[in-house]
């Protein structure tokens, strides 16, 4: 079966409140994480979390309002890669990167595994691929974080085969089999949040694990249905699909035959 390790990248602020209703009015910490998945000899990266290219692209430029709207504390050493040769591996054993959706908080690192191939949705990179300046920042996109090169090593899984889910994991149907996983790791839409953003049912000795991304910002969020506030739609993609997502989250929380793992849930 599949294993999953945490990897902490940083972290930003922003007011929890704005993220769960009822929330105190007070910054908390919202972790980046990244999970590193093994399967059958195979590595491959959720995310890549923040880097030090995600200072050098928004520094200047409309891109400074990014940091400002969400101050970020990070490391070089708290850098995936960094941590990877923590652990005696190189970027040369990733299989591939599975890039959940494309906010900076995402790809910051994907610039040190420019060499990797990268799997994402084709029909949210198609969205975005145009985007500069406003635009771009609207949907929390920094250009600049696209490593050289990308389009020739991207794979959408929108071509992988189509995989049926257990029927415990109800309502989730259908995914795209991650390839060499053995359809052990299998990509989802999870729309709402971000264009094309994608969650990945992990089967591992202790049970499914979705990695749900940003679907939810909070356990709370869905367990509860405690939503953001209003104000948080500004960065939406869809809030009426986020709704249908959270809904999802939830009915596939109380079947209670998946965990949970979100990629920022702060300190609230």
């Amino acid at each position: 079966m599949a294993e999953i390790l945490s990897l902490d990248s940083g972290y930003c602020t922003h007011l929890g409140c704005i993220v769960l209703r009822g929330a105190p009015m007070r910054k908390c910490k919202f972790p980046a994480l990244v999970y590193l998945l093994s399967a059958h000899g195979r590595y491959w990266l959720w995310d890549t979390g923040y880097a030090s290219y995600f200072d050098d692209y928004t520094k200047q430029g409309i891109y400074r309002l990014y940091r400002w709207v969400t101050p970020t504390y990070f490391s070089p050493q708290q850098a995936i890669l960094a941590q990877l040769q923590q652990r005696g591996m190189t970027a040369a054993d990733i299989t591939a990167v599975l890039i959940s959706h494309f906010h900076a908080d995402h790809i910051a690192g994907l610039r040190d595994f420019s060499n990797c191939r990268m799997i994402c949705s084709g029909q949210g990179w198609q969205q975005l691929r145009p985007l500069r300046g406003m635009a771009a920042l609207k949907q929390a996109f920094v250009p600049g974080l696209i490593p050289d090169g990308f389009e020739s090593q991207v794979q959408f899984v929108e071509t992988f085969p189509v995989q049926a889910l257990p029927a415990q994991l109800a309502p989730f149907q259908y995914g795209y089999a991650l390839p060499e996983s053995n359809g052990e790791i299998v990509l989802v839409p999870l729309p709402g949040h971000a264009v094309g953003q994608l969650g990945a049912f992990v089967a591992t000795d202790n049970g499914w694990v979705l990695l749900a991304s940003d679907a939810a910002w909070s356990h709370l969020n869905y367990q509860q249905m405690r939503l953001p506030l209003k104000l948080a739609n500004v960065i939406m993609n869809n809030p009426r699909a986020y709704l249908t997502t959270l809904q999802a989250l939830q009915q596939l929380h109380q079947g209670g035959a998946a965990t949970i793992h979100l990629s920022h849930e702060g300190d609230l």
